[in-house]
């Protein structure tokens, strides 16, 4: 299967998603197909729903850790963190995101097995973002209503 990113205003990026319940090796190979994908875009993160995929499965790579989170649930967020955000189902589009400074991620890998992740900083933020990917959250819902306009317009125009 040859995976692409898949851009807004692409509906399936907010559709909910699905759990997981088949631990096999399809689910590997989508889950290296995505972060194949996500790095050959310079990405840190990718979501199922960005390669078109209504699945509860996001990677995160940083620093040479790869993170695959199957049906995760964020069971602890503390602290506050601003920074600046990047999509990619947004080319070229950033904006300032307030976010949870640690969490906790309760979660299955590719493989089925139960894990629990505690991040802070940059990966807390990356796991937040990846996550609301799952439930149809966007990077643009975090805009105020003008700066989600100008974005939506500017996209448009790329079609």
């Amino acid at each position: 299967m040859q995976l692409k990113i898949v851009e807004f205003p692409d509906p399936v990026l907010r559709r909910a998603t699905r759990p997981v319940t088949v631990f096999d090796e399809a689910l590997k190979v989508f889950v290296d197909e995505m972060t194949i994908v996500m790095k050959d875009d310079d990405g840190v993160g990718i979501a199922a729903p960005q390669v078109g995929v209504s699945k509860k499965v996001a990677v995160v790579c940083f620093e040479g850790e790869r993170y695959v989170l199957v049906n995760p649930v964020i069971v602890e967020a503390t602290g506050t963190q601003r920074g600046e955000e990047g999509c990619l189902s947004f080319p070229g589009i950033f904006g300032e995101v307030e976010r949870a400074e640690r969490v906790v991620v309760e979660c299955q890998d590719e493989t089925g097995a139960r894990r629990r992740h505690e991040a802070k900083g940059f990966v807390a933020r990356a796991f937040q973002h990846e996550i609301e990917h799952l439930e149809g959250k966007l990077l643009i819902d975090h805009f105020s209503p003008m700066k989600r306009e100008l974005i939506r317009k500017r996209l448009m125009k790329r079609k």
